[in-house]
């Protein structure tokens, strides 16, 4: 028996800041769900998977990547991934998908057909705790507990992930809560991926859970949201979805937007102070509705000078 034959694929986050959210680009083909842009890698063709990455998203989107970093590689058997869309016929076996997380300051307008900015609360509704703790949370609440059974290990699970019974929010485990739902039947993937009949769940239990993504794009986006977040910590990633003059309001709403939860304003602006990782360009923002605002820039010059570390998050408490 010949071993499976093994595909390459690469699949691209890329995420942007635009009117104070987090948006993913999204690639949806006719009667298709919203996708990553991906493509395979040709080993004859492509150098490295880096530039096979930025080749396949521009022809896809007609969208150009700037900052990129390697994300993960997915491997699991029983992926739905799309090869036939990746030119494969029905494809082999086995695909190997390397994810890339992509930063960009402006969400340009593609132009490409099928091509959109997806508001990333779409995808994960219950995660956004801006303005609060989601409703979604207490529509899942009841299927959580359904699953868990009374089960201490399980129960423990959904408390300590979804700050059930009064637990405390962690923003970063957006891949361990997307992985529960999955694991717990809830997820819309988990049933196709297991070539079982979907479930029906009611319109608000539908709602709450989010919207689900073709192959197993949406556990790709929540591990780029994963690791986002934490990286928002330690290292200034925040300013590669900055442009090059920006409001110290901005600069709170992108972190905000990534984070998922609301911060203390003047703490953030002290931490801010103490990082020295802006400086005022001695001018004002006049079209912020309100009181002119001064302009800052990032100091990039900062990350050759000294070790850097990311943004403190001072959480706004109730």
């Amino acid at each position: 028996m010949e071993p499976a034959a093994v595909v390459i694929g690469l699949s691209a986050v890329v995420v942007a800041v635009r009117d104070g959210d987090a948006v993913v680009l999204t690639v949806r083909r006719e009667g298709q769900l919203a996708g990553l842009p991906f493509g395979p890698f040709d080993p004859d063709a492509h150098r490295t998977f880096e530039l096979a990455l930025r080749a396949f998203v521009t022809a896809q989107t007609r969208f150009d990547l700037g900052y990129v970093e390697q994300l993960y590689t997915f491997g699991d058997r029983g992926r739905d991934a799309p090869l036939a869309d990746m030119g494969q016929g029905s494809g082999p076996e086995r695909v190997i998908s390397v994810g890339y997380l992509g930063l960009t300051p402006t969400p340009v307008d593609t132009t490409a057909p099928d091509t959109a900015w997806a508001d990333w609360a779409r995808f994960f509704p219950y995660e956004d705790w801006r303005e609060g703790r989601p409703e979604a949370l207490d529509v899942l609440e009841p299927a959580l507990r359904r699953w868990a059974g009374g089960r201490l290990e399980k129960l423990a699970r959904a408390r300590l992930l979804f700050a059930l019974d009064g637990a405390p929010w962690n923003e970063e485990r957006v891949l361990e809560r997307y992985e529960l739902l999955y694991e717990a039947g809830l997820a819309p993937e988990a049933a196709r991926d297991r070539a079982e009949a979907p479930g029906a769940p009611s319109e608000a239990l539908a709602a709450a859970l989010g919207e689900p993504m073709a192959s197993d794009h949406r556990r790709i986006l929540a591990t780029a949201l994963s690791r986002l977040r934490g990286k928002l910590k330690y290292r200034p990633v925040v300013f590669e979805l900055m442009p090059e003059a920006f409001t110290l309001s901005a600069l709170q709403r992108a972190v905000e937007a990534i984070a998922g939860v609301p911060l203390h304003k003047q703490n953030f602006r002290r931490a801010l102070e103490r990082a020295e990782l802006v400086e005022g360009l001695g001018r004002v923002d006049s079209e912020t509705g309100g009181r002119p605002a001064e302009l800052f820039r990032f100091r990039r010059e900062a990350l050759s000078a000294r070790p850097v570390s990311g943004l403190a998050l001072p959480l706004l408490r109730d």
